[in-house]
């Protein structure tokens, strides 16, 4: 890639067109092959120790968008009106806890590590779950673990969208349990094996937004020389 493919202008103005989108233009649609550009961003998206503790349901049946709205007040206006709207799920303690089956294939078929390498790093995963970040005190601690990186790549999937013109809006306004329980009804959760995240929709928007605001420079960086 070429360093002056894309200049620094470019990555801000996509970051001051970026904006939380309440209302979409539901007559256009995203391309094709754009919103596949959305998706590829997130799939390249980093996660802690590779373990890509995610899966992306692009909700784009009507019946299905109007039974999450009943349970996402933070979703009332995109629900209707994205072009598409992706429910990102986190991967559960059955599958991120450093010995599951999960993390053995994902290491030795996905990462491509020799099998005598890995019998070596799983004690570090083991040690670094357990001790640095007291990750298995319980199982929402795991679950909140996973959904960390799901925001990486939300985050990136936004970014990616605004640089070529497309708006998005993340959407934490759900009630979990009741999210939860329906997509376990539709048969989405992989045996428990998944839960609800987050939430992200794109489009088009309908009207334009307030002038951007955020706090200066200064008030959130302190160099440490």
């Amino acid at each position: 890639m070429s360093h002056s493919s894309i200049t620094h202008q470019d990555i801000l103005k996509a970051f001051e067109f970026r904006h939380a989108t309440k209302e979409f233009d539901p007559t256009k649609k995203i391309p094709k092959e754009d919103f596949e550009l959305i998706l590829e961003a997130a799939r390249l998206s980093p996660s802690s120790v590779g373990y890509e503790p995610w899966k992306f349901l692009v909700i784009q049946n009507p019946e299905l968008r109007e039974k999450l709205r009943e349970f996402s007040w933070g979703a009332q206006g995109q629900l209707p009106t994205a072009s598409h709207f992706v429910v990102i799920l986190a991967r559960t303690i059955k599958d991120t806890k450093y010995d599951s089956d999960y993390v053995k294939n994902q290491m030795l078929n996905v990462k491509k590590f020799p099998p005598e390498l890995f019998d070596k790093i799983k004690e570090r995963y083991k040690s670094f779950q357990e001790e640095d970040l007291n990750l298995l005190e319980n199982e929402r601690t795991m679950l909140d673990w996973a959904g960390k990186q799901t925001y990486i790549a939300m985050a990136n999937m936004m970014t990616t969208a605004a640089l070529i013109g497309i708006d998005s809006c993340p959407i934490e306004g759900f009630h979990f349990e009741k999210v939860q329980k329906l997509l376990k009804e539709e048969n989405l959760l992989e045996d428990d094996h998944l839960a609800i995240s987050v939430m992200v929709s794109f489009g088009y928007r309908k009207n334009e937004p307030r002038p951007k605001t955020r706090k200066d420079m200064n008030d959130i960086v302190q160099w440490i020389e």
